[in-house]
């Protein structure tokens, strides 16, 4: 350069260098088209000399305006020293000076202006420079970057997916811009990349300051808007990222942020949804040019790869959506249709933003996006399905009502989803039931699963078991169904269970309920760790979970044989033995829910069966005083009942043989079972066995609630057939025997009141003693006896059986107490009630009404009460007795 325009140019006068850069301009611009290495000096001076004088901000203040006074005149020249000029005005960006970095972004707007297109080889460095320039300091810098941005941003508008650079072209083309002369056979690169932009997006995309983010939003949306570019391949490189941008304080910021992965949702929206019809329409294609020819099915692969070809070699263009389906299978090209994208990946970053340490407006989103990726992309979301299970559950319960719902959809859709997957599990469930089964047949699982697999036994009738799934199935459904992992799913939903809300507790005892019924060989099999998870979980507060387990171990034992549903009545008996609290407020609960789900008669048998067996007496008596009570009160079990009353039948008679060997843990429970079962001489037996026993409370309490159940409609038929005392001799004896165990209270009263209401028609029928009824007592009884001996009930032994059972519990007691009292020395609470005058005061408390005095019970002195005195509950009565013979010992 001229020693004048180099001191113009260093000048610290701003009007100075805006001279000496005019007058440099006029003489690039005269050497530009004769002298190309005087033109390089001068570029090369610029750049070392000037714009690299670090310690001279005036000398690069010069530089700059005079490389982009440079620019300007060599105009379409520019692009062959642009590897020149740019680096210099690049490195100014990050100058300590904020007025070098304004004036380093004047020169490199003037320079883009006349490079245009070409400014984009060096894209990745501004874009650098202008995402640190975003959040600088100095209001004018800001202003300079940002209208830099916004010609980089035309630019790339305009050129960022066809612009060649001159310097990739060969000669010949460009002399001769006409395209039709060009060889299409080489490919040439464009200025601009996004393979290599990207990762450097990537690094970018997790800066913190709300400008720099507002940024890289908007630059991220003006590349999407480019139809060729389709930065939609590359979204997993940075969507993570891009889902933090959501949780900035910055109200700009979120509302940018939203709205560009709105854009991208619906454009893989769009995607998937051009793909599938060209799917259909190729299938359909295919279809009607093999339907004619009726050819075998080597043909078709080959149909499906001509059309295939036809798509990819069309060479028209259709923007509209019913031209551009119809004409995909002609071989049209619909702009979408062979963009890739990588649902699995975007899935697995979706999945990751689910957890409950993620801001709540992510959550939201990332289970929006899931919940559109059923429609998008079903198959891709399998192999998600555990951790996704882990994620969505606990979010059902959350305090967010938006999230809730959110959760809410996602569980239903994918739960509508694995319903829907192929019904091979269920055909192969089906097929196997023409082979023996060691189940017995009485076994109701047979029927369950019958009623459940109605539709696909159609199927398999009518011989269509080997067709290919309708066309409303995806294809990828059977392969689906295959890599559904079951074990993992199983324990991320049994994790579930130690979960605080109930919500999701019950959400995961749904799922597995789904999936067992739907592959039940692979969920939840016989010796799988999860059983004593789901046991355990029968003791959870929430009554809908309980629930929800019980129907689910019902399942489970329905399609299981008899060792598993043996297996789990003995895991259920321990469990009540160790949790007596669980037994004691949800026994009748689980009891009843299984009689519901299951044969009830299968429960109570095996039931008989493992207490029998059981050397816990304590427990066993417990426990049968709980199914006697659920036996005569649960409507679930009327059928159970009718069962009992019938024992002129084989089946009936086993069934309370079996129930009678384990019911002699509790003898009230026994003598109930007798009563049920309208075997009254055996309960009058056992009423002389009861003499032999030592009367507890808690057995008293136990005969006054049977006094009350007999009260109850369960017991109408017993109360009929007192009108017929010839008939039913020892009913009485067994009522008027119950009456003589009572103490005096409101249960001996109501026994009394009831007997005495048919006390005339027993005199009408006793006095005489005439042949004619004598006879027939005495006919029909042997007879109703006889039958019963016939069929096997072995009256004798099971009173036997009876008496073993109850001196083994006898002796058990007397040992624990004998240990108490070893233990610690003081009046036992729970006495045996023998002594015949220490519950004279409560006796004398237990009035008839209208009687005046106490009646005498066991021949004991019975003092005289106040007259006012009104008499209480038999149980009340029963609490106090258990205190008045707290201190004594001895026997009768």
């Amino acid at each position: 350069m001229d020693a004048s325009i180099q001191r113009l140019l260093n000048d610290k006068l701003y009007d100075k260098r805006k001279v000496g850069a005019l007058e440099l301009e006029r003489v690039v611009r005269e050497a530009a088209n004769k002298d190309h290495e005087r033109v390089r000096k001068i570029i090369d001076q610029l750049c070392h000399e000037y714009a690299y004088a670090v310690h001279q901000p005036h000398a690069r203040n010069g530089g700059l305006i005079g490389l982009a006074a440079a620019s300007i005149a060599l105009g379409p020249e520019v692009a062959r020293y642009l590897t020149e000029i740019v680096p210099p005005v690049l490195a100014c960006f990050s100058d300590q000076d904020a007025r070098v970095r304004y004036y380093a972004c004047e020169s490199m707007y003037n320079i883009a202006k006349v490079a245009k297109g070409e400014i984009l080889l060096f894209f990745n460095d501004v874009f650098d420079a202008l995402c640190k320039l975003a959040a600088d300091s100095e209001l004018s810098v800001k202003n300079g970057a940002e209208l830099l941005d916004r010609l980089i941003k035309d630019i790339a508008s305009e050129s960022a997916a066809t612009y060649v650079s001159v310097l990739q072209t060969p000669d010949g083309v460009m002399n001769d811009p006409d395209p039709d002369d060009t060889d299409t056979s080489v490919e040439l690169p464009t200025a601009f990349s996004l393979a290599r932009f990207i990762p450097l997006l990537k690094e970018r995309i997790h800066v913190i300051n709300p400008f720099t983010r507002t940024f890289l939003v908007s630059w991220i949306t003006l590349l999407d808007s480019i139809p060729d570019l389709e930065l939609v391949f590359y979204l997993p490189a940075f969507l993570a990222g891009l889902f933090k941008f959501l949780s900035d304080p910055n109200r700009d910021v979120h509302v940018a942020t939203q709205g560009a992965l709105e854009r991208f949702l619906a454009e893989i929206r769009r995607i998937a949804r051009i793909k599938r019809g060209i799917e259909e329409s190729r299938r359909s294609h295919g279809e009607g040019k093999t339907k004619p020819v009726a050819t075998s099915d080597s043909g078709s692969p080959n149909t499906e790869d001509d059309a295939n070809l036809d798509i990819l070699s069309g060479d028209n263009y259709s923007e509209s959506g019913e031209d551009g389906q119809d004409a995909s299978a002609d071989g049209d090209w619909i702009p979408g249709q062979d963009v890739h994208v990588d649902h699995p990946k975007i899935l697995e970053i979706l999945v990751a933003f689910l957890d409950s340490t993620s801001e709540e407006e992510i959550r939201l989103t990332a289970l929006r996006w899931i919940d559109s990726f059923f429609d998008i992309c079903p198959e891709d979301i399998l192999p998600f399905v555990p951790r996704l299970l882990s994620q969505v559950l606990p979010a059902m319960a959350s305090d967010v009502e938006q999230v809730r719902q959110a959760a809410h959809r996602v569980d239903t859709s994918l739960m509508e989803y694995i319903v829907s997957l192929s019904e091979e599990p269920v055909v192969s469930e089906v097929l196997p039931a023409v082979q023996p089964r060691s189940m017995t047949p009485k076994d109701v699982a047979t029927l369950d699963r019958r009623d459940s697999t109605s539709n696909t036994r159609g199927l398999v009738s009518s011989g269509e078991v080997q067709t290919p799934p309708p066309a409303s199935a995806s294809p990828n459904a059977a392969q689906g169904t295959m890599d559904l992992d079951y074990a993992t799913t199983v324990s991320a939903l049994t994790l579930q269970f130690l979960n605080e809300h109930e919500a999701t507790r019950v959400a995961a005892l749904t799922w597995l309920i789904m999936l067992h019924r739907k592959a039940p060989r692979k969920v939840l099999a016989i010796n799988d760790g999860t059983f004593p998870a789901l046991l355990k979980t029968l003791s959870d507060p929430a009554e809908a979970v309980v629930t929800r387990d019980l129907q689910l171990l019902s399942q489970i034992s329905r399609n299981s044989d008899d060792d598993y549903f043996y297996s789990f009545m003995v895991n259920l008996l321990q469990l009540f033995c160790t949790d007596r609290k669980l037994l004691e407020t949800r026994g009748n609960l689980i009891i009843r829910q299984l009689c519901v789900s299951l044969s009830a008669e299968r429960i109570y048998r095996t039931l008989a069966d493992c207490l029998e067996k059981d050397e816990d007496v304590e427990f066993a008596s417990i426990m049968v005083q709980n199914l006697n009570n659920n036996l005569i009160t649960a409507p679930e079990l009327a059928d159970l009942r009718k069962r009992l009353k019938n024992l002129e039948t084989r089946d009936g008679q086993t069934f309370f043989v079996a129930l009678f060997r384990s019911w002699c843990h509790n003898a009230v429970a026994t003598f109930s079972l007798c009563l049920l079962a309208q075997a009254y001489e055996q309960a009058y037996n056992l009423l002389q066995i009861f003499a032999e026993l030592e009367m507890t409370v808690n057995m008293l309490i136990q005969i006054d609630k049977l006094v009350q159940l007999l009260e109850s409609p369960v017991f109408t038929y017993l109360r009929l057939q007192l009108l017929e005392p010839e008939k039913y001799p020892y009913l009485y004896k067994c009522l008027y025997g119950l009456l003589m165990l009572l103490p005096q209270s409101s249960a001996f009263a109501a026994l009394k009141n009831r007997l005495n209401s048919v006390s005339g028609i027993g005199y009408l029928h006793t006095a005489p003693r005439a042949t004619p009824i004598a006879a027939t007592s005495n006919y029909e009884r042997p007879n109703r006896l006889k039958g019963r001996e016939d069929g096997g009930i072995k009256w004798v032994e099971l009173l036997e059986k009876f008496k073993s059972v109850q001196e083994k519990a006898r002796r058990q007691q007397r040992q624990s107490l004998l240990k108490d009292d070893a233990a610690a020395i003081g009046p036992l609470p729970d006495e045996k009630f023998t002594n015949p005058v220490e519950p004279t005061s409560l006796v004398t408390q237990g009035r008839l009404p209208g009687s005046g005095s106490a009646i005498n019970v066991q021949g004991a002195p019975q003092p005289t009460a106040s007259q006012g005195q009104k008499p209480k509950s038999g149980l009340g009565h029963l609490g106090r007795l258990s205190g008045a013979v707290g201190g004594r010992k001895t026997r009768r």
